[in-house]
């Protein structure tokens, strides 16, 4: 006799934030995906938990569905009534998955200087890009001012970096104090035995 096969198990996943329906609470913005899930899944959630905040619950299901509109609904308040010019502000900051929300980067030109096969050496010049400098620009200059190659690449962190050939953080500080007058050269680092050092 052969087993018959278990028939795929169909999600059904929120129009809203693309998280499936039985998440939506855990998701960035359970309040916006709400009337989504009152339409199109309404046996996911009771509807204590989609109803508003004000009805008094016992159970820990109850009480988990206030305190998640308690924060929906205080973030749209204290935006609202602190005004316009704040209310369009949150709407800038980035969010990571999960809701977090992303770190504004400290604006630092951090120079590293790393050694390969024990001769060869490859200065790496990061953080360029916080102070608008076009990064495809500036190692084309670099390359043409150290007769060198410099690219381009992408580091281990996934950020944009450029790396020039050979070791040329003797004149790099200069160099880039004099062409991008928008960076100081207070904002200017170099990492020393792993440790950050300022090139000032």
């Amino acid at each position: 006799m052969a087993a018959e096969k278990p028939a795929p198990v169909r999600v059904l996943y929120c129009g809203v934030c693309g998280l499936p329906a039985e998440y939506c609470e855990f998701g960035p913005d359970f309040e916006r995906c709400k009337p989504w899930l009152r339409d199109h899944a309404p046996g996911v959630y009771p509807d204590e938990l989609i109803a508003s905040s004000s009805s008094g619950g016992g159970g820990d299901v109850d009480k988990v569905g206030e305190r998640l509109q308690g924060v929906g609904i205080s973030d749209g308040s204290s935006s609202s009534a602190a005004g316009d010019a704040s209310a369009s502000k949150p709407e800038e900051v980035k969010r990571l998955p999960g809701g977090k929300v992303k770190k504004k980067e400290k604006q630092e030109v951090v120079i590293e200087k790393i050694v390969r096969n024990k001769r060869k050496c490859v200065t790496v010049v990061k953080g360029l890009e916080l102070f608008g400098v076009k990064l495809s620009d500036a190692s084309k200059k670099l390359g043409k001012k150290f007769a060198t190659g410099a690219s381009v690449v992408k580091g281990p962190t996934e950020k944009e970096q450029i790396d020039v050939q050979g070791d040329i953080s003797y004149d790099i500080v200069e160099f880039i104090t004099d062409t991008w007058p928008d960076v100081p050269e207070s904002a200017i680092f170099f990492i020393e035995d792993g440790r950050k050092v300022p090139a000032a």
